[in-house]
């Protein structure tokens, strides 16, 4: 079965998000790609939107194609939306993963860490 590049990038966001294992780098990678993808997602929103405005206001304009335009929005905006949030929790994570690190280092435990018995 072929995954698409936008299926595969948000499974391994899910995986991580659920606590599954990952480096620093990944994350950072993980991140920059998330981000990407929701750049490219507005941004094909965005151009969706424009068509739906001149398919609208061109008279001559078949309601199969506001329809296909229409249908391509109703898939589009969902997708940002779920990628926008995952990436938000992504940021979240790396910055917790982050302190604990650094207050691992300086050998102070991160706020709310349990204290040792």
């Amino acid at each position: 079965m072929h995954e698409t590049l936008d299926f595969a990038l948000l499974r391994r966001l899910r995986a991580v998000l659920g606590d599954q294992p990952a480096t620093e780098t990944e994350l950072r990678t993980l991140g920059e790609q998330a981000d990407a993808w929701a750049r490219t997602l507005q941004a094909q929103t965005v151009a969706s939107e424009s068509r739906l405005d001149a398919l609208a206001a061109d008279s001559g304009t078949s309601l199969a194609e506001i329809a296909g335009e229409l249908r391509r929005l109703a898939t589009l905006r969902p997708a940002l939306a779920e990628v926008t949030v995952l990436l938000g929790e992504l940021e979240t994570r790396t910055r917790a993963l982050r302190t604990e690190y650094l207050a691992h280092q300086s050998g102070r435990r991160p706020p709310g860490a349990p204290s040792d018995p």
